[in-house]
């Protein structure tokens, strides 16, 4: 009699990674639901967790984590003045245009600076002394872009403004018209370092990481400052003010997993999987993000981002538009300040 071999989960998983995904989802029997390696329904995110302010020498901070996916933001700021600046256009404070220009200053002068560090040790294929990986890079180039064209931080925020004094009661003399030199100028502005680690990966890092730094900016609070006409300097002082954040935009990311390995569309079944985890991370070949934003009681759909394969259409970005709505509203209730 010939013995059967037996293998146990994890050295299926790790020889057969497709076969043992697709085991779970398609089960022979027809009485058990379908689920993922993970135990959780093909719709099912992971709870996350949100903690902010642990950083004590950084202006905000925030831990966020899903499942086994932990990141780290630390948010630093310093005064960039605007002498400082090459080819600095100034601003007029009773321009009415000059309050339009928010967008544009912040990508001209790099107000926001974000940097995406996958740690060493976090996952397997993650090994020290390597220059910075393509993820982290495209990570870092998706959060840059995502915090300019959501308004997130407005401009007028991040300047530091100074009012001469009044030359005509200095020198005793009665003020009639408005004194031209008294017009508010502007002097500098604060620039938001925003630095993300990831202290343990276990798929869809990009979530994760946009919550962390919408988290970790709601927590910021940066020093009152003031121009030192003496010194001809930025001087802050002990109090903080808090950094305004519009909205709450939270992102939603979902792959799909096609019955064959190699397959196309069309070609078998195929599961949306919300909140992938680096094995279906891995195993999918077309992903879906979805930006919304209910802080005003309305879904607000602010971007769509997809990348390969062509099974996600209207009906199935409808669905998705759905599960982001959820995901919003588990965000929205451990979310600082929300």
């Amino acid at each position: 009699m010939t013995a059967s071999v037996t293998f146990p989960r994890q050295t299926f998983a790790k020889l057969s990674p497709h076969p043992f995904l697709l085991a779970n989802l398609s089960p022979n029997d027809p009485s058990v639901p379908s689920s993922r390696t993970n135990g959780r329904a093909p719709s099912q995110a992971r709870t996350p967790q949100i903690s902010v302010s642990s950083l004590s020498h950084a202006h905000g901070s925030a831990v966020v984590r899903t499942g086994d996916t932990t990141v780290m933001c630390g948010v630093r700021a310093e005064v960039l003045p605007v002498n400082s600046i090459p080819q600095y256009r100034p601003i007029d404070s009773l321009d009415p245009r000059a309050s339009n220009t928010g967008r544009g200053e912040l990508k001209d002068y790099d107000l926001l600076v974000p940097n995406i560090e996958l740690a060493t040790g976090c996952a397997p294929n993650f090994l020290p002394g390597g220059p910075p990986s393509s993820l982290a890079q495209t990570l870092s180039t998706r959060v840059y872009e995502l915090l300019h064209s959501t308004g997130l931080v407005d401009v007028d925020d991040l300047k530091i403004w100074h009012t001469p004094k009044d030359t005509n009661e200095d020198e005793g003399m009665e003020g009639g018209e408005e004194d031209e030199s008294r017009r508010p100028e502007l002097k500098a502005y604060w620039v938001l370092y925003i630095d993300l680690l990831f202290v343990s990966f276990d798929g869809n890092p990009f979530d994760a990481a946009w919550a962390a730094t919408v988290a970790a900016l709601r927590a910021t609070s940066l020093p009152v400052a003031r121009w030192d006409v003496d010194r001809e300097m930025v001087v802050c002082s002990r109090g903080l003010g808090k950094l305004k954040v519009s909205g709450l935009p939270i992102a939603c990311t979902a792959a799909v997993f096609l019955e064959k390995e190699h397959g196309t569309a069309g070609e078998g079944k195929h599961w949306v999987l919300l909140d992938p985890d680096r094995l279906e991370d891995e195993l999918c070949q077309e992903s879906v993000t979805v930006f919304v934003d209910r802080s005003t009681g309305k879904t607000r759909v602010m971007s769509l981002n997809k990348s390969g394969g062509t099974v996600i259409g209207v009906h199935l970005m409808r669905q998705m538009i759905g599960m982001a709505e959820k995901r919003w509203e588990e965000f929205a209730k451990i979310m600082p300040g929300a």
